[in-house]
């Protein structure tokens, strides 16, 4: 199995920058260049690795890789995990959680966490500006304390793909107001929230600002969602702009790493009247 991986770095001084990094582990430093503009960020591609895996005779070590930057603090970036390259063992920990974060009838806290997980994992390389969730996929509800791969498989199950797609403010309000059988609605991450009143989506906002019914966004979204399953309909005039997202069991676990502990979100994005 191939992997590309990738690094974003942000809060650069301005013009162009070298940075030296090795996967850990190694002797050898790379060098990477920024471009000259970058606006304090940019991503790069940072190695690209073949590892060989049996599924009978599994062996230590394929499910993870960590990088290391030369900088006089020693700084060293979180662990990135890739839980189909080689299979995690039940009670692997990955991260941990200072409260329980436990899903609600419409979705709830857990829901908000995945959302929030979801985006992060495609942003920097997709552009994606929010990302919806359902219901739907949550099967177990995250405890206080260290969270285990057996807990996190047991949670998202389905192993779904985050992808990216564009949609209009209108199209996606269309969605979000769908009246769902099971009294569901659609979860989004902290940079979207929305109210629904009536039936009809009253306000939206993306990053604080209100969304307008020309305005293009990007949504990152699992495909079975999009395509008018999980009891929402199909998004009309989606057209898919990024495919090379994680699952959004790594990108949840990966996501709980690079931020332990977390705490639960408020569960308080989605307003219903």
């Amino acid at each position: 199995m191939t992997f590309k991986v990738y690094g974003t770095f942000e809060g650069l001084p301005p013009g162009l920058q070298l940075i030296q990094y090795r996967i850990v582990g190694t002797e050898q430093w790379k060098n990477l260049k920024s471009p000259t503009k970058h606006n304090g960020s940019f991503t790069a591609l940072l190695a690209t690795l073949d590892w060989e895996w049996d599924f009978e005779t599994p062996t230590s070590g394929q499910t993870s890789v960590q990088i290391e930057l030369r900088q006089p603090d020693g700084l060293m970036s979180n662990t990135l995990y890739y839980f189909e390259c080689g299979m995690a063992d039940a009670d692997d920990t990955f991260g941990e959680t200072s409260e329980p974060i436990v899903r609600t009838p419409s979705g709830g806290p857990l829901a908000e966490l995945v959302a929030d997980a979801n985006l992060d994992a495609v942003q920097a390389r997709s552009g994606a500006e929010a990302a919806l969730v359902s219901r739907y996929g949550f099967h177990l509800d995250l405890d206080a304390g260290p969270v285990t791969y057996e807990e996190v498989f047991a949670t998202l199950p389905a192993g779904l793909a985050v992808d990216v797609w564009a949609i209009t403010g209108a199209a996606l309000k269309s969605v979000l107001a769908h009246p769902n059988a099971q009294g569901w609605v659609l979860t989004p991450s902290s940079s979207l929230r929305y109210t629904l009143e009536g039936g009809v989506v009253t306000e939206m906002t993306l990053n604080g600002v209100p969304v307008t019914n020309d305005q293009v966004i990007r949504v990152a979204a699992n495909y079975i969602l999009v395509g008018g399953h999980e009891g929402f309909p199909r998004w009309p005039g989606a057209t898919g702009v990024y495919r090379g997202g994680p699952d959004d069991r790594g990108a949840l676990a990966t996501y709980l790493v690079k931020n332990s502990p977390v705490s639960a979100p408020a569960g308080d994005r989605v307003t219903v009247r």
